[in-house]
């Protein structure tokens, strides 16, 4: 999300609509940062590349995120344990880690982009076992660079008794997600990669080693496709669309603060909580840009920008009231299985979808593979295959997945009121723990004074009248 301005408009290129018949090794459908990856990276291995969009580049969940690059995927790793065995797991992961340091590389360099560092994963409930459960796996079995954070510190650097433990990702970073997405359209055309807005696919034969492709205005003729498109995909590939949850995420940017934010949030990195509620950071040293609410349809922003105030106040009621200056909207598409959707589901044709959840190192993890794939062979794409192409439920999965979300927030809202009722519960019969060592010293200590007195006079009648 633009950190200064997000629904304002962008100064960028204009670039045109396809108008004419294009023969070329790639057509990328899809021009947000997986599909720009692919493309970059394609191209730089010198294959001729076409980028096609039905609105603009970037134009929806790719310049709609607060930016965060961290490591990992959008289920937990002991889930991805379960599913697809520790050995496996750790291969994804370091897939993963490859994706944020390629983000950093290739965004540090980029014009009009500051990276800040870290990212402080926050728990709700007062769960230290398994704080350090995930922290064994993270960090002894998979390599993450990671620390534990007791309560204590948590709150030295956030005011608020909604936090309890935390991992911190001292080498995750932010940066501004519009900018990067214009960056790397910026790189991939410097490589020779031609980019058409505007120009939605209506239809695909993926028969044959040529793949033909049909636009309102042009044909193209590829000998791969790469479906890189959102839940929005709709005529290429209704069965991948119909995979996906579209979810509308809400977010707000506040007024300047002042000192008072640095005195309440004192960590500059991303700070998200382990149920997916919350994820916000400060930006521009004294604005609070925070993310929360989600929804299966669309809806106004500015309705959703009450409820941020809200969430602010109940979690920062130290900070004051704040003020809304912007809010907005990004949609995304979820999996069933929480994992993105990378692969060749026939030859030539490849997916590269399902990011929402998953974070940018994810986007650029599957550009790159996929291009290592289709010109050096590297098959890992077969790590993702359990993770298939699942029907999200249609309309009936839509409202499923709202009533899950809403259980989901109430749940979580639940489970911290109570960890925080056992911590005011554990402090008051502390206190009167102390209270009751502090009165049994009192009572000892006036006893030995009062012994010490009667000792005192018993000496004194042994020594009798005029000692």
């Amino acid at each position: 999300m633009e950190e200064s301005s997000a629904n304002s408009p962008v100064d960028e290129p204009s670039r045109q609509g396809l108008s004419f018949d294009l023969d070329v090794d790639i057509c990328v459908i899809g021009g947000g940062l997986a599909g720009l990856t692919v493309a970059l990276e394609s191209a730089r291995r010198g294959a001729s590349v076409v980028v096609l969009d039905g609105r603009s580049i970037g134009w929806n969940a790719s310049s709609h995120n607060l930016g965060t690059v961290m490591p990992g995927y959008g289920v937990a790793v002991s889930d991805l344990i379960e599913r697809v065995g520790f050995e496996d797991a750790r291969e994804l992961w370091n897939l993963a880690q490859e994706g944020a340091e390629y983000v950093r590389a290739t965004a540090a360099p980029m014009p009009g982009i500051t990276l800040t560092e870290g990212a402080l994963e926050v728990s709700k409930v007062d769960t230290g076992d398994e704080l350090i459960s995930r922290l064994q796996t993270l960090g002894e079995d998979f390599g993450a660079t990671i620390e534990g954070w007791q309560t204590d510190r948590v709150r030295e650097v956030l005011k608020t008794d909604r936090y309890f433990h935390a991992i911190h990702f001292p080498k995750a970073f932010q940066i501004d997600a519009r900018t990067y997405v214009r960056g790397l359209a910026a790189l991939a055309e410097s490589a020779g990669v031609r980019i058409f807005e505007d120009t939605p696919v209506v239809g695909i034969d993926p028969a044959g080693i040529r793949k033909r492709l049909f636009t309102p205005s042009a044909k193209l003729r590829s000998t791969h496709v790469v479906l890189a498109g959102n839940a929005h995909l709709g005529a290429p590939s209704h069965r991948l669309t119909a995979t996906l949850l579209p979810t509308w995420r809400y977010a707000a940017l506040t007024e300047p603060l002042g000192d008072r934010l640095a005195e309440v949030i004192a960590f500059q990195g991303s700070v998200m909580d382990t149920h997916g509620i919350d994820h916000f950071r400060v930006v521009q040293g004294d604005r609070l840009l925070w993310c929360s609410p989600e929804t299966t349809w669309q809806g106004d922003p500015r309705r959703y920008a009450k409820r941020i105030q809200n969430r602010i106040a109940a979690i920062f009621p130290k900070l004051g009231p704040v003020t809304v200056a912007e809010s907005w909207s990004g949609m995304f598409g979820q999996t069933v299985h929480g994992m993105p959707q990378i692969g060749e589901v026939q030859p030539g044709l490849w997916v590269l979808s399902g990011f929402g959840r998953q974070g940018l190192n994810t986007t650029a993890m599957g550009g790159q593979l996929l291009a290592r794939s289709i010109f050096a062979g590297d098959d890992r794409w077969r790590l993702f295959s359990p993770f298939e192409l699942v029907w999200a439920g249609g309309a009936a999965g839509r409202v499923a997945g709202q009533a899950m979300d809403i259980w989901s927030r109430g749940h979580s809202a639940a489970a911290g009121a109570l960890s925080r009722f056992r911590e005011r519960a554990r402090d008051r019969e502390l206190a009167r723990e102390y209270a009751r060592e502090a009165r049994i010293a009192s009572a000892k200590a006036q006893a030995s004074i009062a012994r010490q007195h009667a000792s005192a006079a018993m000496h004194d009648d042994r020594r009798g009248p005029g000692a």
